[in-house]
């Protein structure tokens, strides 16, 4: 997903970073996830192979999992300001570890 996210959405998740951002644009999955893990990230993603790891491994990190296609880049920032409640009780909730949001 874009960079620009993390800009347009600092009023409601402060200190959200992108995998690009942070020079890990070319390094696996897992590699992603760990990174999310030890720095307390929650994974916001359109793959679903975010979403089986967290099936596998279980939380740390949590995952939020967009089926929203291929989208624009104001849509998701869109989906993401109305969800914003939901994922912070998804976020709370110690026994969640993915979130689908369609």
């Amino acid at each position: 997903m874009s960079f620009k996210l993390c800009e347009r959405l600092d009023d409601l998740f402060p200190d959200s970073t992108q995998a690009r951002l942070r020079g890990l644009d070319l390094v696996s999955d897992e590699e992603i996830w760990t990174f999310a893990r030890d720095n307390d990230f929650v994974l916001v993603t359109q793959d679903a192979d975010f979403a089986e790891l967290a099936a596998h491994y279980g939380p740390p990190p949590k995952v939020v999992w967009l089926r929203i296609g291929n989208s624009s880049t104001k849509l998701v920032e869109a989906k993401l300001r109305y969800n914003a409640r939901l994922i912070e009780e998804f976020v709370a909730d110690g026994d969640l570890y993915v979130l689908t949001i369609t």
